[in-house]
């Protein structure tokens, strides 16, 4: 007769009792737990207030940022999905040591610690560049659209914007005298009974949204202020000379320091943006998300969130995080056409910065040989383009996408981030650079193990 393995649910132990044997050597949460035993969480710990001993005994920030690190690594971000892996996933279970954190708790240290979490993207990044990962020979920047926690359909034109301000004002104005009617005439009836601060559910709601529709404005007109003061610098530096068309209409608009009535707002989350998705070529409510990517193992070496739909004003601020990362300057930056800003590369090479940039469309004018009418004039792009035009130089541009491209893949299908969990452009920006942590902590964890104690 066939023998079978028992299989009873009576068993003593479901696993073993003792945890460290309940994973694989090598497995990446054994990595994780190491690995943030060797980073410096006093900024964390700091913040815990209460010194004298009284209370709930709280979840270790340690263990909480364990949770956080490994469910960023594996694609579970949701606070209710990392609760519900301490009960059913051995490697989130061995990470919170037996424990269980709630989903309010996880949520509420995440929020709390938003700053600090970013903030260990420098020290991941520093163990990469201990352990041999990081030679700054050439690297890429690049961006990327990715959907805000947020609606299209939650936005609106400034001119509505304006509209609905105005037609809730009333609402509310409305409301509130017949509030005050109705607490007249029951105080008359009843006498002083009510505590006179319950709101009537209708002015709530109306409150609520004028509060979300002001919210909306205000951002709109920030940035329109925004883009008037930078317009205003960059007409002081070209003496007042616009050096095409294109400059000169957009300095016309941007002069007015007032958003165009088209202007879109979104109601849910006013400082994101309707921005069309290069990939998929649709318009998404969301934020455009920068890395600079290191070309050897395509470690992220600076990373930023910006609401600019292009990339044309990017390429600085990225260079100087690197610089300001790593202590040193990168031999060579490549990025695509997006990028070419004529000040912007002349600023960077005056600097001391090799910057290969397309001033146009490289694949159209090398393959057509001829300039777009749109083209980019001057000495500096046409420099650029013989530069393209040579073997070396195609190469190195070729290389661009190869080694920033798949780093986005890795973030949205391994990582599972095609939409932001925050609101916010700083929430959303610390959330990025958690992203881009536990994408250089995969590396790290791939290449070189040993970094952290292994």
């Amino acid at each position: 007769m066939k023998r079978f393995r028992t299989c009873s649910l009576d068993q003593l132990f479901l696993l073993p009792p003792s945890m460290d044997d309940w994973l694989p050597e090598g497995h990446l949460a054994r990595f994780v737990a190491r690995m943030v035993d060797e980073l410096d969480l006093s900024a964390i710990v700091s913040k815990y207030a209460r010194r004298d001993g009284r209370g709930k005994a709280a979840y270790h920030p340690v263990l909480l940022v364990r949770l956080l690190v490994y469910g960023y690594a594996v694609g579970q971000r949701s606070s209710r999905r990392i609760e519900r892996a301490t009960y059913d996933e051995v490697p989130f279970r061995y990470l919170a040591a037996g424990q269980h954190p709630d989903h309010d708790t996880i949520a509420a240290f995440r929020q709390t610690h938003l700053e600090e979490l970013a903030e260990l993207f420098v020290q991941v990044l520093s163990l990469c560049q201990k352990a041999g990962l990081i030679k700054l020979g050439q690297i890429a920047i690049d961006g990327t659209k990715i959907a805000a926690n947020a609606s299209t359909r939650k936005s609106a034109g400034y001119a509505k914007l304006t509209e609905r301000e105005q037609r809730f004002a009333a609402e509310v104005e409305k409301l509130l005298q017949e509030a005050q009617t109705v607490d007249a005439n029951e105080d008359a009836q009843y006498g002083h009974g009510r505590r006179g601060d319950e709101l009537p559910e209708q002015l709530a709601t109306a409150e609520k949204q004028l509060v979300r529709i002001r919210a909306a404005k205000q951002e709109l007109e920030r940035e329109a202020r925004e883009r008037a003061e930078q317009t205003k610098q960059e007409k002081a530096a070209q003496g007042g000379k616009p050096r095409d068309e294109a400059q000169r209409k957009r300095w016309q608009r941007a002069s007015k320091a007032k958003p165009a009535g088209t202007a879109q707002g979104n109601l849910t989350d006013p400082e994101s943006r309707v921005m069309k998705d290069g990939a998929s070529k649709r318009f998404l409510q969301g934020y455009n998300a920068q890395i600079a990517v290191d070309g050897v193992h395509q470690c992220i070496v600076a990373h930023a969130v910006t609401q600019q739909e292009n990339d044309r004003q990017q390429l600085a601020p990225m260079i100087e995080q690197v610089e300001h990362n790593l202590q040193s300057k990168p031999e060579l930056v490549t990025a695509d056409a997006g990028y070419w800003n004529h000040d912007r590369v002349v600023a960077q090479q005056q600097a001391g910065y090799d910057v290969l940039v397309p001033p146009d469309g490289f694949s159209i004018w090398r393959r057509t040989g001829k300039l777009p009418a749109n083209g980019a004039r001057g000495p500096v792009a046409e420099k650029m383009r013989e530069r393209l035009m040579t073997e070396a130089g195609r190469k190195q541009y070729n290389r661009r996408c190869g080694i920033v491209e798949p780093v986005f893949g890795l973030i949205k299908e391994q990582r599972g981030c095609r939409r932001f969990l925050l609101r916010g452009l700083t929430k959303v920006a610390a959330e990025w650079a958690l992203l881009c942590t536990v994408t250089n902590l995969w590396r790290l964890y791939r290449y070189a193990p040993q970094a952290v104690g292994a």
